[in-house]
């Protein structure tokens, strides 16, 4: 197995973290979640967000578009993570490794969109009134 597919293989495996996980991080509490609609998930994923009263707005195929801050933090994730570390095959040392680059994007690393901020300085300066487009 070349080491494309096993990163390939790897990603599958860390998208499908139950949504009590991505949703117990999270610095903000959400109302909602937007997908894709990919369906390798989906009732499980249906499930949980129910359960934690989370609206569930699911884009329509084949308009990466409507998702491209996600789509852009795939790229950077792709090219800046699983093309630079030969990562270990085992989940539970991989998540380490996951958590490490997952600090240094959102509170080391500056973007260019967020004028040179790190995501954790940007969320610092936005009002917590602010509307949300899921509101």
């Amino acid at each position: 197995m070349d080491r494309r597919t096993r990163g390939n293989q790897r990603l599958r495996t860390i998208r499908r973290r139950p949504a009590r996980q991505a949703h117990r991080r999270s610095a903000v509490r959400d109302k909602g979640i937007q997908v894709d609609g990919g369906s390798e998930f989906r009732a499980d994923f249906e499930a949980a967000c129910k359960a934690k009263n989370l609206a569930l707005y699911v884009l329509p195929p084949k308009r990466p578009e409507l998702n491209g801050a996600v789509e852009r933090a795939q790229s950077s994730w792709q090219y800046e993570f699983y093309a630079c570390y030969d990562l270990p095959a085992r989940l539970d040392k991989l998540l380490a490794f996951v958590d490490a680059f997952a600090h240094r994007f959102n509170h080391v690393r500056p973007h260019d969109a967020l004028d040179g901020k790190t995501p954790a300085e940007y969320l610092q300066t936005i009002s917590a009134a602010a509307p949300s487009h899921m509101s």
